[in-house]
This record gives C-alpha cells, structure tokens and sequence, in this order.
C-alpha cells in the first residue's frame, strides 16, 4: 500500500428513495477496496434488490451492519446511488464525505443540508474528464436511454393509455415515429435501441459534429436533425413517442418542449423525460415513481421517473459500480482534498466543501456563490 494512503472506512447504506433498488458497490468492488487497505461498511440487505445477498458481501471481505445510522456513524466516506432524503440530514457531520448521485440543481435542500453540515460532497454526475465526457453518469445514461425505449413501447400500447402503435409497425403499415432530444449517451442509445425495433428515428441536437458520427455509424437508419425551436416543433408534433435526453453537467435542464408543443401532439402519444432528475427539459412534466409512473395532459402520455435504472438494478449496480471503483479507491486511498488535487476529473466531481459550492454550474443553478475547490478544501 501506499504509504501516502489514508486508508478510509467506507460505508455504503441502504437505499432509501422510493422504489431505488440499486447499491452503491458489487462484492468485487468490495475486494478492490480492502486490497487499496480500506475497511468497508455494508448495511444489511443493502444488495439484496439488486440480487446480491450479504453472504456474497461477507465473502468479499464486508463487515455487515445491521443499521444505517451505524453505517453513517463509523464511516468517513459514505457511497450511495441516489441523493440523500431529508430523513438522512441529521447524518450529515463536518468532515465526512459523501459520493452518490446528487443532482444539486434539481434537489436545492440536499444543497442546502450539505453546506449547513460542512459535508464534503463529490457528484457522479459532475466527475469530468479533459475531453469533455462524464464517465460516471454515462453507464446509467445508457441504461436509461435504452430503457426509455422499451418503457415507450409499453406506454404506447393502447390498454395502457398510449395510440395504440407498435414501434416497428407491420408489413403494409408505418411504423412508430420516435424523436429524441439530445444526442449524448442517453439520447444515442434510446435512438440506437428504436432503431432496432425499426420505428422512424428523428435525433436532433446542436452539435452537427455529433450528428455526423451518428450519421456515419448508422447509414440512414436514424435521421440526424440539427434542433432548433421550428425543428423541434415540427417533430414532436408528428411524433408517436418522444424522449427527452438534453443534459447540462451540473446544471437544471433546459426547456425544449413547451407546453404549447405537447398541445399539438397527438392523443396517446408518449413522451419520456429522461432529464427529469436535472429538473426536467419538458415544460408540462413532473416527477413521477416506478409505482405511479405517468400522468396524461393534454391528451399526451407524460413517464418521467427520476431513477429509471433503478427498475432494472442489477445490470444498474454492476454497470455503476464499473465506473464508480476507481474514484471510490481513489477517494478511500487518499481522502478527499488529496484525491481531488490528484485527479481533475475529480475536481470537477466536487460540489460541497468547507461550506462551499464548489462546481460553477451547480452554483450557478442554486444561485449561490462558487468557491474553487482548492481553496474550499483543506491544506494537505
């Protein structure tokens, strides 16, 4: 081991949003820990809906423990799926370090708490590369694109208040027309995945570079529309399903259908706001449950359910914790102001600090004043 290491507890708690099935670690992950010398809380049946019991944790080298409030207490760093609730404020102390899913924009009391408790707090949804690219919100980007699709196709079914269209349609008979909004990893698979069904594809986003190497990997079987108001408008009129999947890192989504443009759609289209848990880039939408999961204004089938893959959480928690592992040892091994100053993508991953918000996107949506994180974090 490094003798530079810190070698942190972390613990990883149940989750306790509603119908969130997923966990923050696999048992290998487990191991992967304990090899960089960390010790590693695991609350009892944290695993258990993703299909992976405590025994398997035990094995990797887990302690279990029967409580969250004891997982929270004995560890320094606490690994999540999903943003904490209210219920789980009182756990927040000086000093500890918290890495889920926060989407701070859309959860501004989550903001709030962290910054009260002085918590240091580093999103996945903010861990950014040089390039660009957002590797720890990508695996579940995928996942949810690719299940929008499906999730559509279901919604579209007449019993179940949709038009009545298959996607693929039938020899003799259009298929569906999908459009998807945005062309980023969550745009690109729901498109990929409606293709395959053999529905009419419309993708449409401002990057024409983007646009292009769909284009070229795809040869024609997805139709790559540079978005603007009138292209939107146009589409989503003529559209039997409409997915959107428009994504600022950090920030509250954008608006880009009104609620004038649901008026003009069809009755018992569908429409998937897959940017929900970023507030949301479709005007007449709101939060829905995997329970409770749609609503119908203006005649318009409305899924917008904030954890989409926790529906699906075993395939969910192996993709994350993939990209989660090497941040979390990272974190484990050095702790947070050394870790963040070892690694830029973490820098960016960094929302809370000492008080602070630390991400000018984040600070930007809530309003609030950005401190850089080298300043906000301790000396090392």
């Amino acid at each position: 081991m490094n003798p530079a290491s810190v070698s942190l507890t972390v613990g990883v708690p149940r989750e306790t949003k509603k119908e969130e099935h997923r966990v923050a670690i696999t048992p290998d992950g487990v191991r992967e820990l304990l090899h960089a010398g960390a010790t590693v809380l695991v609350e009892k049946d944290a695993g258990i809906d993703s299909s992976i019991p405590d025994e398997d944790y035990q094995r990797a080298g887990a302690v279990i423990v029967n409580t969250a409030g004891e997982v929270w207490e004995r560890a320094e760093l606490i690994c999540k799926v999903k943003e904490p609730l209210a219920s789980e404020f009182p756990y927040f102390r000086p000093g500890l370090i918290l890495f889920t899913y926060l989407h701070l924009a859309a959860y501004p009391k989550v903001a709030d708490a962290l910054l009260a408790s002085n918590v240091t707090a580093i999103a996945y949804e903010t861990v950014q590369l040089a390039d660009g690219s957002l590797p720890l919100l990508a695996p579940m980007s995928e996942v949810a694109g690719r299940m929008s699709v499906q999730i559509g196709a279901h919604f579209l079914e007449r019993h179940n208040g949709g038009r009545g269209v298959l996607l693929g349609g039938a020899p003799g008979v259009r298929p569906a027309r999908v459009v998807v909004l945005g062309a980023g990893n969550v745009g690109w698979n729901a498109a990929w995945m409606a293709a395959g069904l053999e529905a009419e594809v419309d993708l449409l986003d401002k990057n024409i570079d983007r646009l292009r190497h769909v284009d070229q990997i795809q040869m024609g079987r997805i139709t790559t529309i540079t978005s603007n108001r009138g292209a939107v408008e146009r589409s989503v009129a003529d559209a039997d399903l409409v997915i959107g999947a428009v994504l600022v890192p950090g920030g509250r989504a954008p608006i880009v259908v009104s609620e004038d443009m649901i008026r003009t759609m069809k009755p018992g289209a569908v429409v998937i706001d897959i940017a929900i848990d970023q507030g949301g880039c479709i005007e007449t939408s709101h939060e829905t449950t995997h329970s409770d999961p749609t609503f119908v204004k203006h005649g318009v089938v409305h899924y917008a359910v904030g954890n989409m893959p926790g529906a699906v959480p075993h395939t969910s928690t192996n993709a994350l914790t993939n990209a989660t592992l090497p941040y979390l040892t990272e974190l484990a091994r050095f702790g947070a102001a050394k870790a963040v100053r070892r690694d830029s993508a973490l820098a960016k991953g960094l929302n809370t600090a000492s008080g602070c918000v630390t991400n000018a996107a984040v600070a930007e949506a809530l309003a609030k004043s950005f401190v850089e994180p080298e300043i906000a974090l301790p000396a090392v």
